[in-house]
């Protein structure tokens, strides 16, 4: 891997605009459990609950509003108070955005990110000498990214003391939703439902109907109630009030409105969106789903940089690169780039591309930011929700996956695919958010059941690693990933890492040593403790007590198991592509290396693997910026969770066997 790919794959696995190589410390056998939990909140009076309570009286704020902006914001969480991807800290999600936080991405970072088609056909249009549109500087003297410095003003504290200690980023944003109200109202009244016009204020979004979204889901909260225990054990409980009223929306005159476009975005109501569209050259004009030509997945990503930025590249006719939405990192804007029907070039994989809908989430290219924030994530539920709803898509993490779990089309793409959204993404909330099956696990499994795998999203003690300075940070962040080993081992020695063999376990950009949080493999044995799983051609084992980080997936649910028909290992594709013979009459080139395999996988005799869904038919997309021509071939396949990614097999080379029940 080139100094350039380790720098852009940080980037990646921190979520964005982070520079340098990063490695992950090889933890011991105890890697993928949950830390020891501090004592839960204590009494009212001294707990985190009680500072809600003590800033709720000290500012007269309704205890239930400011609970429930906060639950909006960070769910509770203080995050040891480092940065979300877009700048924000603590509990409160107040913002701090210095000129040194943010790396402006060079020209050649940025072509990294770029021809995201996976197709030959448009690659070999692409010059990757051209360089791409300039990325936009942050406005970092814009208050909406300092309202953690106005805060700490209010209550008359340094702005480190906010960033880091809890109580106080509580009593800041309490003063800071007073001032709003009094600046909206003239008064600080009883009534919850009378703040509407704060809590929308709060939410930053520059126009009206973002910030009634925000203001909505708020109050969603204080009129159902919340209860969670933070990462670090403590219990927060927001009673039900469903007697409130929200005295909004109102669409205030200094809140600048969204221009309109000519275009109608595809959404579901109540979000905010609009349509800016991509240049043609950057996806294939399509009717999809179609004469076949169905809608299977949606592929979750990060923007590698601004908002304006990714527009930017949308529209650069240079750039062979878009995507279907563009959700902001504030929850309060969603772009729609490309019409659903047509295919953007978002994956860097043409059968996915195919078969995908692509959504990107934007930051502000924070260096050390690390959790996404909670307006963003129920943004982009609420429109996967609708997406999956209207294209039959299941709701599970074999058709909601990350741009991370998409393979290499053939050999030589396999080490520059990308990994966002990064460790980061809390897969376990946002599909909880999604209203899919729970993420917990259960009871030890048997070999040749199917788990889904589910390792908590908790911090685990991670080593960055700079070259160029050789110098190392080591801190706690929660991720969403556990450990996997060769073997079951007692010591952070037995750590080895064969699954990829050109990365090594202490590089950053390695998922291979990875099982990452939702996603559904087959037993292959267990030892005390130990769980193994049949995980890129091999037994991959991690520490399982009790079961605890595997759900077992009942017979009546369980997706289809394969294994190898014979004795001679099957080979596994990066796409799905027809046969030679398809291709005959129909005025499409046969593709380069049509029917090549990844020939540094395979499934050998006696292994299963999960059918990530039902079998397919071979198919390539020969299209541009008119209506194009599909041929479908009469080879199919099996899509499967091979390893960290999905792949396929020739169902002509594997047989169906019943998942064991034990």
């Amino acid at each position: 891997m080139t100094s350039r790919q380790r720098k852009h794959t940080k980037r990646k696995l921190l979520g964005y605009g982070v520079a340098g190589a990063l490695a992950l410390t090889a933890l011991g056998p105890q890697a993928l459990a949950a830390p020891a939990a501090p004592p839960a909140d204590g009494p009212a009076a001294s707990g985190l609950q009680g500072q809600f309570a003590r800033a709720a009286r000290e500012f007269k704020v309704p205890q239930s509003v400011l609970m429930a902006v906060s639950y909006r914001q960070t769910r509770w969480e203080d995050h040891n108070g480092e940065p979300s991807t877009s700048g924000a800290y603590n509990v409160m999600g107040l913002t701090r955005v210095l000129p040194g936080d943010v790396e402006r991405p060079t020209a050649q970072d940025r072509l990294a990110h770029l021809n995201l088609s996976g197709d030959p056909a448009v690659m070999k249009r692409f010059d990757a000498r051209k360089a791409p549109a300039a990325e936009p500087s942050v406005d970092t003297g814009d208050p909406r990214l300092h309202t953690l410095d106005e805060a700490a003003k209010l209550i008359g504290e340094p702005v480190d003391t906010v960033r880091t200690d809890a109580g106080q980023s509580i009593r800041a944003g309490a003063a800071l939703l007073a001032r709003y109200q009094r600046a909206a109202t003239g008064s600080l009244p009883a009534d919850p439902g009378a703040w509407y016009p704060a809590v929308a204020r709060y939410s930053q979004a520059p126009d009206a109907k973002g910030a009634d979204a925000f203001a909505e889901r708020v109050f969603d909260s204080v009129r159902s109630g919340e209860s969670r225990v933070t990462a670090d054990g403590r219990r927060l409980a927001l009673p039900a009030d469903p007697g409130v009223r929200p005295a909004g929306p109102t669409a205030k005159a200094t809140r600048a409105a969204v221009a309109p476009t000519a275009l109608t975005p595809e959404c579901p109501a109540g979000l905010n969106c609009d349509y800016k569209p991509a240049d043609p050259n950057n996806y294939n004009v399509a009717n999809r789903p179609d004469n076949g030509y169905d809608i299977r997945q949606i592929v979750i990503h990060d923007t590698e940089g601004t908002y304006e930025g990714s527009i930017n590249t949308f529209q650069d006719p240079k750039s062979s690169a878009s995507t279907h939405y563009i959700v902001k990192d504030d929850g309060s804007l969603v772009t729609q780039v490309v019409a659903t029907k047509d295919e953007s070039y978002h994956a860097g994989n043409k059968t996915v591309n195919m078969h995908a809908l692509g959504i990107e989430h934007v930051g502000f290219a924070m260096k050390t930011g690390s959790w996404y924030g909670e307006p963003l994530y129920d943004a982009s539920a609420t429109l996967v929700k609708y997406l999956a709803d209207r294209f039959s898509i299941p709701l599970d993490r074999e058709h909601i996956i990350g741009h991370d779990e998409v393979p290499g089309p053939l050999d030589g793409y396999v080490a520059g695919q990308h990994w966002d959204p990064g460790p980061f993404w809390d897969w376990n909330h946002y599909m909880s958010l999604l209203g899919a099956d729970d993420c917990t696990g259960g009871r030890m499994p048997a070999a040749g059941q199917v788990v889904k795998v589910v390792p908590p999203f908790t911090p685990r003690t991670t080593t960055y690693y700079d070259p160029a300075t050789k110098t190392r940070t080591t801190f706690d962040e929660p991720v969403n990933f556990g450990y996997l080993y060769a073997a079951p081992a007692l010591d952070a020695a037995a750590l080895s890492d064969p699954y990829l063999g050109e990365q090594v376990a202490t590089e950053g950009p390695n998922w291979a040593n990875k099982v990452v949080a939702g996603d559904r493999y087959v037993v292959a044995d267990r030892q005390g403790d130990w769980t193994a799983i049949w995980y890129g051609g091999q037994k991959a084992w991690f520490q399982n007590p009790g079961g605890r980080y595997t759900s077992v997936v009942a017979r009546s649910a369980a997706p289809v198991v394969l294994k190898a028909k014979g004795t001679a290992p099957v080979q596994v594709y990066g796409r799905s592509y027809p046969e030679d013979a398809a291709y005959a009459g129909t005025g499409v080139p046969v593709q380069g290396s049509n029917s090549a395999s990844l020939t540094k996988y395979s499934i050998p005799a006696g292994q299963a693997y999960a059918a990530a869904g039902d079998p397919v038919a071979g198919d390539y997309y020969y299209g541009g910026t008119t209506l194009g021509t599909l041929v479908k071939g009469a080879q199919t396949f099996y899509p499967i969770r091979y390893n960290h990614r999905i792949a396929w097999v020739r169902t002509a080379d594997v047989q169906v066997v019943t998942p064991e029940t034990r």
